[in-house]
């Protein structure tokens, strides 16, 4: 598709979402006036779990077309090839559908005009790359959280986005979950009184891989798995063949993840900083436990003295000098208990109600608007996770400072934002 013929389907895209804007039904007004030469075309890169979970919902929306698909693995891709070809086969047989696309190179799949918006779900130490060159080629983005591998990766993707000027989605989907976004209204409305804490219980941080070799099957490009990750022989914890229904362990090792400090982190801190205010900003201090072995109590100091503090279990605990609110998938309490039964009211605080977290991104898409987890919001939150795995791995106290993306007077720790990625694997340019 030449380059003129794919603007008019995006300024009909953004005709289409006014109109539907204008009668207050943009979701189904979007899906039942797309013919299918005009739906929002998506490619997925990485066909692993949390990406089929993905995928079968798009396929499920009248104004998507999934065209192409992207994994190492070549039993993956052709199953993913093969689950998008039966959904649209009657588009296929008449021609409005022309097939999807299975490739091992994301590269190549970043390359196709008829391609608006790319969906991430690769292992964490394959993010940062595949999301900045889709913003150089002029695709919008869902990436899977955590976001990034780095502290550096997390500030060149918000660099990278606001040039580009891209609708980008961060995965963490707790954000579009209305008993998140309730705790979050009331606390930051004052109904607990000024904040003295926040518990964060996630797992602990992620260790260096140690995992004997294994032989490896035709079939998966190991190479390419591993990217700009130390090149190491295989093991099928890291790249379980084919397709499976398990989330693989890879995340418990340092050179593709942040193990449980990023994973459930970047969900639960996201919460945190979304209850305290700080979409655009972080803690200025991170303090390491006393215990040395310790895997919970780093605390996360902010500039108004709040502590955010890592323990064990899951979910978010904030308290106030007046009350206290928990709120976890499916649980949402408050003490004393009245707190919640008495109604927000016009003058208190209410933050963005999502239609759901991968219809915000297909409407963001259409108005050009920031989606509730904008790439932002999600940096600054893998940023915390990061800073608190800096603090387990080297067990020292430091100052950052949130507005310069950097340590306070500490040349050794501005060294750890980043690590060296296996060529040719490296940032592109912004």
């Amino acid at each position: 598709m030449n380059r003129a013929k794919r603007m008019t389907r995006r300024h009909w895209l953004k005709a289409a979402a006014s109109a539907a804007v204008v009668s207050g039904l943009l979701p189904r007004a979007a899906r039942a006036r797309v013919a299918p030469s005009d739906r929002i075309g998506l490619g997925f890169i990485g066909m692993g779990t949390m990406a089929r979970g993905h995928l079968g919902w798009f396929l499920g929306q009248s104004d998507v077309a999934v065209r192409a698909v992207c994994d190492v693995d070549h039993k993956r891709r052709e199953h993913a090839k093969t689950q998008v070809e039966s959904r649209y086969a009657k588009d296929l047989k008449s021609g409005a559908y022309r097939g999807c696309g299975a490739y091992n190179d994301f590269r190549e799949l970043l390359a196709r005009d008829d391609i608006d918006g790319v969906l991430i779900a690769t292992p964490d130490h394959w993010h940062a790359i595949p999301a900045i060159e889709a913003c150089q080629e002029g695709k919008d983005i869902y990436c899977e959280k955590p976001l990034t591998l780095t502290i550096h990766e997390a500030k060149t993707l918000v660099d990278v986005v606001r040039k580009h000027d891209r609708v980008f989605q961060t995965g963490s989907q707790q954000r579009s979950d209305s008993e998140f976004r309730i705790a979050c209204e009331y606390v930051r409305s004052g109904r607990i009184g000024k904040i003295k804490r926040v518990e964060v219980n996630v797992g602990g941080p992620s260790r260096w891989c140690d995992l004997p070799e294994e032989p490896a099957e035709d079939g998966l490009d190991w190479d390419r798995w591993l990217g700009p990750a130390p090149l190491r022989p295989y093991h099928s914890v890291l790249s379980p063949r084919g397709v499976h229904d398990h989330f693989p362990n890879w995340r418990s090792y340092r050179e593709y993840s942040g193990g449980g400090m990023t994973d459930w982190g970047a969900h639960h801190f996201d919460i945190a900083q979304w209850g305290l205010g700080m979409d655009e900003s972080g803690p200025v201090e991170v303090l390491p436990p006393d215990d040395p072995k310790a895997e919970t109590g780093v605390r996360f100091r902010y500039a108004d003295g709040v502590e955010v503090i890592h323990g064990p279990g899951g979910g978010v605990h904030f308290v106030g000098e007046t009350g206290e609110i928990t709120v976890n998938r499916g649980k949402l309490e408050s003490t004393p208990g009245t707190i919640l039964k008495e109604p927000l009211g016009s003058g208190d605080t209410h933050l963005y109600e999502s239609p759901g977290h991968q219809r915000d991104w297909l409407n963001c898409m259409r108005s050009r608007k920031r989606p509730i987890c904008d790439v932002e919001i999600g940096a600054r939150s893998v940023t915390v996770c990061h800073l608190g795995n800096l603090a387990y791995w080297n067990r020292r106290s430091m100052r950052w400072d949130p507005k310069s993306w950097s340590f306070v007077d500490d040349a050794e720790a501005n060294t750890w934002r980043d690590r060296e990625r296996r060529g040719p694997w490296h940032l592109p340019k912004v």
